[in-house]
């Protein structure tokens, strides 16, 4: 197993749809909304590049064409680093091509990011796979509790997944060690967003188990464990202490926050 991960970047549209983001901004994809003088996308681009630098980086979105200009996006195609790969109709599906694109088996391990997450720096996804790589898992889905992200900026996210022993929201930041963990992303096939679907959650943990979810009778571990035997994989947490990863740019709230925290690291 190879040192450091294919990456793969989620960059198409939701169902298809121009996002409202994209709509106000004047651009096709959501991934060129400008924030801090740069696109959504050129952040992600700059933060996984230098992290893995001999990694090779998928990006998978509608119309690849919208992208070629970007510079970071220009500077990663010069390297050979790069593929383009057609977004297809659902998340899964996505994931499937460019994995088929990548070379099947040799585009694993897999580290899945998303276009919207500008606040990804390239030390925090490092550890993400180092971590990994050193896990028993199959999967892994980084994490941040709600103390750390409302640390980062009070209005950074307002819902939450609500287990007996924390509560949490997820990073945008998922990793596969092999093929056998795509089994866990099945309930994602059709699409969208998985917390406010209830059907989804109920394919992911089964009804029994949607109900003490619900009720807010598991642990966290639990609802892994529960997951992992659901599919066949383990799939394991990651949580990080920063809350600042688990801040995308979903909204306009959210643009704003991201948009504060960015100028703030620039001091």
């Amino acid at each position: 197993m190879t040192d450091e991960p294919t990456i793969l970047i989620l960059a198409g549209k939701r169902d298809g749809k121009l996002d409202p983001l994209a709509e106000r901004a004047g651009v096709s994809h959501k991934c060129r909304v400008p924030i801090n003088g740069k696109p959504l996308l050129e952040w992600v681009v700059e933060a996984v590049g230098p992290a893995f630098p001999d990694a090779k980086v998928l990006i998978s979105i509608h119309d690849p064409a919208v992208i070629a200009d970007l510079p970071a996006v220009a500077a990663l195609q010069n390297t050979g680093r790069l593929v383009l790969c057609q977004a297809q109709a659902g998340i899964v599906e996505s994931v499937e091509h460019a994995i088929a694109l990548a070379g099947g088996d040799a585009a694993f391990p897999l580290l899945i990011t998303t276009a919207d997450n500008v606040l990804a720096e390239s030390g925090y996804l490092q550890g993400v796979h180092r971590d990994a790589l050193a896990s028993e898992s199959d999967a892994v889905v980084v994490l941040a509790t709600r103390e750390s992200i409302r640390a980062a900026h009070p209005d950074g996210q307002r819902k939450f997944y609500e287990f007996s022993d924390v509560a949490i929201s997820n990073c945008n930041v998922f990793w596969l060690r092999n093929a056998k963990a795509l089994r866990a992303t099945e309930a994602f096939r059709e699409g969208g967003q998985f917390a406010k679907n209830r059907a989804r959650i109920a394919k992911a943990f089964g009804i029994i188990n949607l109900i003490r979810f619900r009720l807010g009778w598991w642990t966290l571990d639990k609802a892994f464990k529960a997951i992992s035997r659901r599919f066949g994989v383990k799939v394991l947490p990651q949580i990080t202490p920063d809350g600042a990863f688990a801040i995308d740019v979903d909204n306009e709230r959210t643009y704003g926050v991201a948009e504060l925290l960015l100028k703030a690291r620039k001091g």
